[in-house]
Formats: C-alpha cells, structure tokens, sequence
C-alpha cells in the first residue's frame, strides 16, 4: 500500500523537475543569483508537495506564481543586503554555451533592473520577458491588470537604453573577447587601446574579498592604465584560461587567476569597440561555477 501512495507521489515531482529550468529563469531574472534562485524555486516545489493537487490546475502557472512572489520578498531583504555592499555589485554570472544561449536579458539589463522597484522589475520580466499576459500577472502580484500594465510601461522606459541598439554576431564578440584576452595578459597595451571605446568602463566586483577596485575605473587612459598594471602582475602569475562564452548574454572569458582564484570577464560592446567590462571575483558568486567544463 505505501508504494501505491507514494507512486502519484513520484509522478508529481518529476513532472515538477521538468519545469526546474524555467522557473530558475524567472528567479534568476528577478534576484541576479543563481544560488539564491535555486533556493527559492525549491522552496516553491515543497510548498506545492503540501498542496492538494485537485487544487492546481496548472502547475506551471501555480509555481511561476509562486516562484515571483517568493523572489519578490527575497528580492526586498537582498536590496538592503547591497547597501552595505562593498565595491560595485554585478549578477552571480550565468555562462551559456554559444549554441543554446538566453541572451534576451543580458548583463547591462540586469544591472538597469536594479534600480527598479521589485513591482516594476516582476512586471516587466514576467510580460517582456517571459511573455506573460497581464492578467495572468495580475493574479501573481495581486495587483488589477491596469496597474501591472503601468509598471511594465514605467520599467520599459527606465531599461530601454540597457538593450543594445545595434547588437553584436556572437562569433564577432568572442573574436574581440579572444583579442581582449591576449592584449591584457601579454601587456600588449596598444592593441588593448584599440579594442577600447573612449568612454570605456571597467567594473569589478569581488565583495570586498579580493583586491579587485572598490570603484568603476572610466576611460580609455585610466582602463589602459590598469591592464598595464596587471600584466605585471600576470607575468609573474599567468592567468589560465578556462574557456571563452557568453556570460549573461555577453562574450567573455572564465580564468584562474593567482593560482587559484576563479574568475569571470564580460565585455559590452558596440560598433565592434568594448565600451564595459564586467569582472567577477567575489567566491560568494562563482560557487555554482566550480565544475564548469574546459572547452
């Protein structure tokens, strides 16, 4: 008899992990950490274990839902969290292999989400994003569908610039990011130069843990200036590389720096020039990044 029960059982939760990898979409999307997404959509997989299933008419709907409100009170708690954030705060980084890549929200945007509102932020994923009727978000924020419609449209307006307007081939961003990669280790500073946009910006997050810069470093000169610093630091401990991707929908690069510190490298581009770079050196953020394949 205890097979026959927990048969129906067995059954529910692995229809349930065939939608695992869409609803640590939409958490990810809400709280820019893979761990933390990962968290929350199992805490929505044992709240729907207590639940009747005669009371769940559509189990994908029923957990999205309850994935976004979840992430919604994470999402207020970790914003206080990164007040007190030490250096400049980047998603935990998600590497997407180039023939099967989610670039629909890349660095840059997640980055402008962070000065949403958590309503504005859930609204603009769920219906630009995901593809969510506002009906169906009304239900999920408790909100009428017009108000969901207005805070989809104000974030729209506050995200716009973060889309690129002209965007890059993938095989074109990683032949820069290959270029980036051999100019900065060898200390080849003039063609460094030459992949750099004039208003360049280099952010590096490492949580107050390593010795990455606790501030933006802005232009050409002073990021040129940097990377001269560093390839004397890279000559007596070379990087290593591990492989070259997307990284959140950017071209980029995964190394082993100092030996033995893990680290992720995205560069935004436009007009085939590196107008930002985003470094992840924070051990908090690489955790789920240990076991990444060598290509």
């Amino acid at each position: 008899m205890s097979d026959e029960r927990s048969e129906p059982k067995r059954t529910w939760e692995a229809s349930l992990d065939g939608l695992r990898p869409r609803l640590i979409r939409v958490a990810y999307r809400m709280l820019g950490s893979v761990t933390d997404a990962e968290d929350v959509v199992q805490e929505a997989f044992l709240r729907s274990l207590r639940v009747h299933r005669d009371d769940i008419r559509d189990a994908e709907a029923w957990l999205r839902r309850v994935v976004t409100r979840l992430s919604l009170n994470h999402l207020r708690s970790a914003r206080r969290r990164r007040e007190t954030y030490i250096g400049p705060w980047l998603p935990e980084p998600v590497i997407e292999p180039m023939e099967n890549a989610f670039d629909d929200v890349t660095l840059p945007l997640l980055l402008a989400l962070e000065r949403l509102s958590p309503l504005e932020r859930a609204a603009f994923l769920l219906h630009d994003v995901f593809g969510m009727s506002f009906d169906e978000i009304a239900r999920t924020l408790d909100r009428t569908p017009a108000a969901c419609r207005q805070l989809a449209s104000r974030a729209r307006a506050h995200v716009r610039v973060a889309r690129p307007r002209f965007p890059v081939p993938k095989e074109r961003g990683i032949e820069i990011a290959e270029a980036f990669f051999a100019a900065s280790r060898s200390g080849d500073i003039q063609t460094l130069r030459s992949l750099l946009a004039d208003d360049v910006t280099a952010f590096a997050d490492g949580g107050g843990k390593t010795g990455a810069t606790l501030e933006p470093v802005v232009g050409c000169d002073e990021v040129a200036r940097l990377h001269e610093k560093l390839a004397a630091l890279f000559a007596e401990t070379p990087s290593r590389l591990i492989r070259y991707g997307l990284i959140n929908g950017l071209p980029g690069f995964v190394t082993i720096e100092k030996a033995t510190m893990l680290q992720t490298t995205a560069l935004e581009l436009e007009n085939d020039k590196i107008v930002a770079i985003y470094v992840v050196q924070n051990p908090d953020k690489l955790q789920h990044l240990a076991g990444v394949a060598v290509h």
